[in-house]
């Protein structure tokens, strides 16, 4: 069982990442290259999480090794005992053997480290180009990133003349990566302690608000509104996208040099479209006698990036649109069974996907309406305790993680207690909660945040390449001072707990954060407390307020803004759900039709299809025998007329002027 603990785990993260790729990703359409790097990031940061917890039970158990194996004179030199050197150490079930763990951390580190500053950022400019060779996008790629890279470089240029300047400084190759390591992690922290501070309040708000009767209703009935808007906005864009396409086409014909592009750029456009702009073969222009103002290969590119965004929102809004209709006819039918004296869950329409028959046998209308109508909200306002528990522990031990005597983090009280009994599964269970809990915070908040239109998480396989990729470049941003986070709530980490004990082989890859005290005793201690205010600002909503003055709506119950758009999403749930009865009673009277008449018709059918067999046979038969006759005067026929189609002179469309006199033209003849 040494490394069995380990293979699963790496197995397992392996196909959590990959469902949930494949839940927000499209495998068949997006480039292979963004589904691997964007799964490779996910998967990396997902490991760190799962992993850590068996790191921290292995380094409690070689404390305890080491303890025991030493003297009391040596007790308090390089190392110090945390328990009695008399006593037993126990090897835990998922211990993994010396000098893996050290490897394993410096291959995931620097793997999402090269993915998250060198590659993904390159990957996001390659995939919104519009160039239409991979040598263009490459270039266009390089040529966005130059500033990105180049400021870098200076800065980190900029610090080498520094050093070697300054006789004062005298640093290693060591001492450079633990800065370099130290300035990530702490632009990491920064956005980190933001996005849990609003993790920690919304989560448990979420779940509470979810049990409340009518609550998600009125907020479906608000995205309902915002959506139309959204989902109309998308279809004028995409008209007024497909009409440039249009006149492009038009204007570039099939003998142009530019025509590739143009068949490239009509490849990505709907069917619908497509068909419209079907490119006219017949019409030949000398492009190049002709002074006409044809578009360039850049405003072509930059056409076809108008055209991807274009296509992939229209496409990401009618999908949400359907699945909004859906969760809103759902919520609907529970406030109707609410008050059901059956007490069976009965729906208005039917579910359009087949179902489960393992699901249909267990989970019935009864049973489905007890967990609609009475367990799932207590189940929720449960839930919403719990999560709100957590999150008091994580703000107060956030606060207090620094005082070591007395220790006043509650997570680093629960370990040290577990520690002294050598207890590895309550260990590593503890830790594996907290850093969950931590998790879901900050990866939840990633996933819900929107920048406009540039940068958006959409579920059911709607999200672009480019926002799949800026998520990769956050969770490998995020999680290395995450888990920094978490050891110092646990005090694991020895820059926290300030004792010369063994760290574990997560923080000896980090290298001595002594080098820059500043760091270490000021920015990673103090910087985190701000966690306080921001959880206040996110109770009160504040956020939420000042982006509803600066016009952003934004679902507030005491808003006029809000009731306004509650009920208008009320009045286009409504109008789809009579839509959609209309097209449902309609299904049912063919079917009944047809269930009615169907046999008749299909006697008749046959006996007509039995006929025509006849008739066809008899006239083929006929048809045989005179063949010999009229073929000599058949063909006589078809020379004349091939002799009368090459005396005919062509018509010259190219002459200055066309006369359609007929008396000229017989007097020319």
């Amino acid at each position: 069982m040494s490394g069995a603990a380990l293979g699963l785990e790496i197995v397992f993260v392996f196909f959590l990442a990959l469902f949930l790729l494949h839940r927000y990703g499209d495998f068949k359409k997006q480039h292979r290259l963004v589904i691997i790097a964007t799964l490779l990031a996910w998967y990396l940061c997902f490991l760190i999480v799962f992993i850590l917890p068996l790191d921290v039970s292995t380094t409690i158990y070689n404390r305890c090794k080491l303890a025991v194996n030493s003297s009391p004179a040596e007790s308090n030199g390089s190392y110090v005992t945390l328990a009695p050197s008399k006593q037993k150490c126990f090897k835990p079930w998922s211990y993994i053997p010396d000098g893996i763990m050290p490897i394993f951390w410096r291959v995931v580190y620097w793997t999402s480290q090269f993915l998250t500053w060198i590659l993904l950022p390159f990957m996001q400019s390659y995939a919104r180009s519009g160039g239409f060779s991979i040598t263009g996008k490459i270039k266009t790629a390089l040529i966005e990133n130059a500033i990105y890279y180049g400021t870098y470089l200076l800065i980190f240029g900029a610090f080498l003349i520094y050093v070697a300047v300054n006789p004062n400084f005298n640093l290693q190759w060591n001492q450079l990566q633990t800065i370099g390591i130290a300035a990530a992690n702490t632009w990491g922290l920064f956005l980190l302690v933001l996005l849990l501070g609003y993790g920690l309040v919304e989560i448990p708000r979420s779940h509470w608000n979810g049990a409340k009767r009518g609550y998600l209703l009125m907020k479906t009935y608000f995205k309902a509104a915002k959506l139309m808007t959204e989902k109309a906005d998308a279809e004028e864009n995409l008209e007024d996208i497909m009409e440039e396409v249009r006149k492009v086409s038009e204007s570039i014909k099939y003998n142009h040099p530019l025509r590739k592009c143009v068949d490239t750029i009509l490849k990505k456009c709907p069917t619908e479209y497509q068909e419209r702009m079907g490119r006219n073969m017949d019409d030949y222009e000398d492009f190049d006698e002709r002074q006409n103002s044809y578009p360039s290969e850049k405003s072509l590119a930059k056409l076809h990036k108008q055209v991807i965004y274009s296509v992939q929102r229209h496409r990401r809004t009618q999908v949400q649109w359907q699945i909004l209709l859906e969760q809103a006819f759902y919520l609907e039918d529970v406030a109707k069974n609410e008050s059901s004296a059956t007490r069976q869950f009965v729906h208005t329409f039917h579910s359009q996907e087949p179902e489960n028959k393992i699901i249909q046998y267990f989970y019935t209308p009864t049973v489905e309406w007890y967990w609609e109508c009475l367990l799932r909200p207590w189940f929720y306002r449960v839930l919403a305790i719990v999560l709100a528990t957590f999150s008091v522990i994580v703000v107060w031990s956030e606060c207090t993680f620094f005082s070591t005597k007395p220790v006043l983090s509650l997570f680093a009280v629960f370990i040290q207690l577990a520690e002294k009994t050598y207890n590895y599964i309550y260990i590593e269970m503890a830790c594996f909660l907290t850093i969950f809990f931590l998790s879901i915070c900050v990866y939840s908040t990633v996933f819900r945040i929107r920048v406009f239109n540039y940068y958006y998480l959409a579920s059911h396989h709607q999200t672009d390449a480019y926002s799949l990729l800026f998520s990769g470049m956050l969770f490998c941003r995020l999680t290395p001072p995450l888990c920094l986070n978490f050891l110092g709530l646990t005090h694991m980490d020895a820059t926290i707990s300030h004792k010369n004990t063994q760290p574990t082989a997560y923080t000896s890859i980090m290298g001595s954060m002594r080098v820059l005290s500043f760091i270490a005793d000021g920015f990673y201690i103090y910087y985190p407390m701000l966690v306080v205010i921001l959880c206040i600002a996110t109770y009160f909503s504040l956020g939420t307020r000042c982006l509803n003055l600066l016009g952003f709506q934004q679902f507030m119950g005491d808003s006029e803004m809000t009731s306004d758009l509650i009920d208008e999403g009320k009045e286009l749930i409504r109008r789809e759900k009579r839509k959609r009865q209309r097209q449902e009673e309609g299904e049912n009277r063919r079917r009944e039709w047809k269930e009615r008449y169907g046999n008749r018709d299909d006697s008749t059918r046959s006996r007509a299809v039995h006929t025509d067999q006849k008739e066809s046979s008899f006239s083929e038969t006929n048809a045989n025998r005179p063949l010999s006759k009229y073929t000599r005067s058949n063909g006589r026929t078809e020379r004349d007329r091939i002799e009368l189609l090459q005396d005919a002179e062509p018509l010259d469309f190219n002459a200055d002027s066309v006369n359609d006199d007929p008396l000229e033209l017989d007097s020319g003849r």
